[in-house]
């Protein structure tokens, strides 16, 4: 039992609290040595380092002190962190949502591959018609701020929708 002494306040294996500490803190710190390669002050003032270092050094204390606090109070079990039941349905639809979005895209166009991904997504909280109103309004809406207002382009089928 190398590592889980199982006591109030001591450091724990299954302590999901000290794994999400240490993925921030070695995000915050690869954020500030990757911005130290950038100039801190321009000839016109801040330059592009500025921010991503001030913020990857903000990410690194504050993942210090929440590792310090995360020792100290008790251990977050993974056990009580991870979602079941419907909740883990929930989430295992919005990936899969996503990642059929990903693969139809290209071959149905934007607006179809919107709809599918928006019709699984809200079909588990409401009726069928207002899912399909719902995706259908919410794709138009979409389609017509980035497609038409922004003129970003999206991605089109052989109809050029």
């Amino acid at each position: 039992m190398a590592g889980n002494l199982g006591a109030k306040g001591s450091v724990t294996v299954k302590n999901l609290g000290i794994y999400i500490g240490v993925f921030f803190l070695s995000v915050g710190a690869v954020i500030f040595a990757q911005s130290a390669q950038l100039d801190y002050y321009g000839k016109y003032g801040p330059g592009p380092g500025l921010l991503p270092m001030w913020m990857g050094g903000l990410t690194v204390v504050l993942s210090i002190l929440y590792l310090r606090t995360t020792i100290k109070k008790d251990a977050i079990p993974f056990a009580e962190a991870l979602p079941r039941g419907e909740a883990l349905a929930n989430v295992l639809a919005c990936i899969g949502a996503v990642l059929l979005f990903i693969v139809i895209v290209p071959y149905v166009g934007f607006i179809a591959a919107s709809m599918i991904m928006l019709f699984i997504l809200f079909k588990r909280g409401y009726n069928w018609y207002w899912t399909l109103g719902l995706s259908a309004a919410t794709t138009l809406i979409i389609y017509w701020s980035f497609g038409v207002l922004l003129q970003v382009p999206l991605p089109s089928n052989r109809l050029g929708w």
